[in-house]
């Protein structure tokens, strides 16, 4: 649409009502085309990124017991780069190697996950906001990729201004009081990167910037430290999309049909199911019952299943060794919201078709299903959404914390860090949480 003249006349005059960080950036550009002006006081950032976005590396001792006698060709040999270049693992045969090598045990005595006997397994470049890796072919934005490039414009700098905060996959960030030996690793990581880059910038505090899983992680992490911590040390929290503890439908559908989040060449989703089974992260954000209701969630011709019914959807999946994790470590994450009581900005799309209900018609989940479509922004149902949304605003409001809640039409879940138009909305709150 057309802007009439008049308006335009008006634009410089409106710009200067801004605060200057916001005025800076949404102006037009003093010096070269497309650039931004820097903002004068930057608080450091520190990136938590999407799901597939984090590598992880891995090493074999002694005590692991190959499937495949090339499964333990690199056994002694040192770290090795187990889910960073999808393309390796199809050109060296190394696919079925892979999906043992990332699989993990649940222990029900310790309730906590581990990995296979003889693997051992870390996240290389802690800290980098490039370390991580776009695994999808040509998708050379995502991944906070072009995000970081706008905020360099603006003039923040890898390892001096911009951290990053790559995690394991596999794992999920339990309550308070659960045991995760990997969170309670990475926690106190993430705790020292946080004080580490306010010390690095004069002691300013610090804003946490999450996309997708990253954005809950990022909140999780929040909610691990004491209010004490949190008043001196987070400055402002910036959730893109984040996965709602309230859920949503994919979530089922990965469980029922293999992973739509890990992509490999010439690997069927339903052939990643069983690995995918053994992840922690797998059964986390599963939908909840005071968001979904009675509403089916899965639609077979001889049972449909609710987010009541999961007891019986995990045996009718001949999956019931994951009903006790999803008792013990799930379901109570379903029964409350904790807000992280820091200065939050909350992004979201909605307007685009998201999958709301999935049918097997045959009860064949080893197939692809049919999908009934709602709202939200293409992984993420808008019912969960608001409800999530809702929620932190209200104990937000109670304790007089400021909470922003934006809704940007037709921003897909990846997208939104990607697209021209709604990124410009995400770099505009990042400059806003500057204040």
């Amino acid at each position: 649409m057309a802007i009439h003249t008049p308006l335009l006349r008006l634009l410089p005059l409106l710009l200067m009502l801004l605060p200057s960080p916001l005025r800076d950036y949404l102006s037009p550009p003093r010096h070269e085309p497309g650039g931004h002006g820097q903002l004068e006081a930057r608080h450091p950032i520190i990136i938590f990124p999407g799901f597939s976005c984090s590598n992880l590396e891995a090493r074999l001792t002694d005590d692991y017991t190959p499937s495949l006698p090339h499964c333990g060709a690199l056994k002694g040999k040192g770290w090795f780069p187990l889910s960073t270049n999808p393309w390796d693992l199809v050109d060296h045969d190394y696919i079925p190697c892979f999906e043992e090598q990332m699989s993990l045990v649940y222990d029900p005595v310790l309730n906590d996950y581990r990995n296979r006997p003889g693997v051992e397994t870390r996240v290389p470049n802690f800290g980098s906001a490039y370390g991580f890796s776009i695994k999808i072919d040509g998708a050379t934005e995502y991944c906070f990729i072009k995000l970081n490039k706008e905020l360099e414009a603006l003039g923040y700098r890898d390892g001096d201004t911009l951290f990053g905060a790559p995690y394991d996959i596999r794992h999920a960030p339990p309550l308070p009081g659960q045991p995760s030996e990997v969170y309670s690793d990475y926690f106190s990581r993430v705790k020292d990167l946080v004080q580490h880059a306010s010390e690095k910038n004069g002691n300013k505090s610090v804003i946490l910037v999450g996309h997708s899983f990253g954005g809950m992680i990022a909140q999780e992490f929040v909610n691990s430290t004491t209010q004490q911590w949190r008043n001196r040390f987070i400055k402002h929290m910036v959730l893109i999309s984040p996965t709602p503890p309230t859920g949503l439908t994919e979530v089922v559908t990965n469980l029922a049909s293999g992973p739509t989040v890990i992509i490999l060449p010439k690997v069927s989703a339903i052939a990643l199911r069983p690995m995918w089974r053994t992840f922690a992260s797998s059964i986390l954000s599963m939908p909840s019952p005071w968001v979904f209701g009675d509403k089916p969630l899965i639609i077979t011709k001889h049972r449909n299943y609710t987010a009541y019914d999961y007891s019986d959807f995990l045996t009718a999946l001949s999956f019931s060794n994951g009903l006790m994790p999803f008792m013990k470590r799930v379901l109570p994450k379903m029964m409350r919201i904790y807000a992280p009581m820091v200065p939050t900005t909350y992004l979201n799309g909605i307007g685009v078709q998201t999958p709301e209900q999935e049918v097997y018609m045959d009860g064949n989940f080893d197939v692809a299903p049919e999908h009934v479509y709602g709202d939200g922004d293409g992984s993420i149902n808008l019912v969960s959404i608001l409800a999530f949304a809702n929620e932190l605003h209200r104990q937000h409001l109670e304790n007089n914390i400021y909470f922003n809640f934006i809704k940007i039409e037709h921003a897909t879940h990846s997208g939104i860090i990607v697209s021209d138009d709604s990124l410009k909305i995400v770099i505009a709150e990042i400059v806003r949480a500057n204040w």
